[in-house]
């Protein structure tokens, strides 16, 4: 009877496995959400001007350590590829406070648009975002190609961006 009650359990579970397999591998990619914000600098963007660039949106705050530690990586990865077609923006949670996010953009000279997400919408629109560092990669169709919690190894990251930047 053991055989026959493991054999029934081991089908439901590889076929969850492939599903699962799947998701990750990029078949079943899921839509970026349609969001608007506004940039420290006052201009009023939205996803639609995301259309036909890879993106990477990172959700970050002031007050958490490892976003700041990751910064000077997301900067530097922007700076390498931004010219290929690659743009990035940087949400600061809705509890941030306004200052702290303006004076951290200018003393880093963040070269990519910040916003402050002042009410939770944007956050919301993806996921919701519970935690910083959350960091999403959007290809050029805008499809949520990967979804970072935590810092990213940038060296797959960098990897990821060539191919999508690659694609047509």
């Amino acid at each position: 009877m053991q055989p026959m009650l493991s054999r029934r359990l081991l089908a439901p579970a590889l076929a969850l496995a492939l599903i699962c397999a799947a998701a990750l591998s990029g078949c079943a990619r899921e839509a970026a959400p349609a969001v608007e914000y506004t940039l420290l600098d006052g201009q009023k963007v939205s996803s639609q001007q995301w259309a036909g660039k890879v993106m990477i949106v990172n959700f970050w705050a002031t007050s958490c350590a490892t976003c700041v530690k990751e910064m000077p990586e997301i900067v530097a990865t922007h700076e390498k590829f931004k010219a290929r077609g690659l743009d990035t923006v940087a949400v600061a949670m809705s509890y941030d406070p306004p200052a702290f996010v303006a004076r951290f953009a200018e003393t880093r000279k963040l070269p990519f648009g910040v916003a402050i997400d002042n009410t939770g919408s944007v956050a919301n629109a993806f996921g919701p975002v519970q935690m910083t560092p959350t960091t999403f990669l959007i290809n050029k169709r805008g499809e949520i190609v990967k979804r970072y919690v935590g810092e990213p190894d940038f060296a797959a990251l960098h990897g990821l961006i060539e191919k999508l930047l690659a694609e047509t």
